[in-house]
């Protein structure tokens, strides 16, 4: 359908909380600009509607190979989870930084696909860790919240910096 800017941090847009999709025929345009938004990035794996400025409860991943195997969550829920895990991170909407993260090591989730159908996957590793940073977009929380206070400070500086110098090219 169309690609959307991807909202980058400080963008108070990103801290919005989802509004749980009642009417799931409705959005399916959303999902649409939501895959063409991810696919025509070079490295993303997964975007949630706020980072295109939406504030309903869609959240996409692909971590196929040839892009083209998306798991559409539609009002997901974490519903049980166990152990933890590090792992290094980023972030479309923080372009350029990565950090590592405590995230739990297995969820299992509850959501809704592109039908409106219910379901239920359970995951661990890689995929867990994807799932749950793309359901605390939902929430308003951004992979950075994790770090110190002082790690977080120096990667919004860094931040700042690189949006800079992107307008300075400009």
């Amino acid at each position: 359908m169309a690609i959307k800017d991807i909202i980058e941090v400080p963008d108070d847009r990103l801290r919005v909380t989802y509004q749980a999709v009642k009417n799931v025929e409705a959005i399916q345009d959303l999902i649409d600009d939501m895959l063409d938004t991810l696919y025509s990035t070079d490295n993303g794996i997964g975007l949630a509607a706020a980072q295109i400025g939406r504030n309903e409860a869609v959240a996409i991943i692909d971590l196929s190979e040839t892009r083209d195997q998306p798991l559409i969550m539609i009002n997901p829920c974490i519903i049980e989870q166990e152990g933890s895990i590090d792992s290094e991170e980023g972030c479309l909407s923080v372009p350029g930084i990565y950090a590592q993260i405590k995230r739990y090591q297995k969820v299992k989730i509850h959501a809704l696909d592109r039908k409106g159908e219910a379901f239920t996957i359970e995951d661990s590793g890689y995929p867990a860790i994807v799932m749950q940073h793309e359901i605390d977009h939902l929430h308003g929380k951004i992979f950075i919240d994790y770090l110190s206070p002082l790690k977080r400070k120096m990667a919004i500086k860094k931040i700042k910096k690189i949006q800079k110098s992107k307008i300075s090219a400009a």
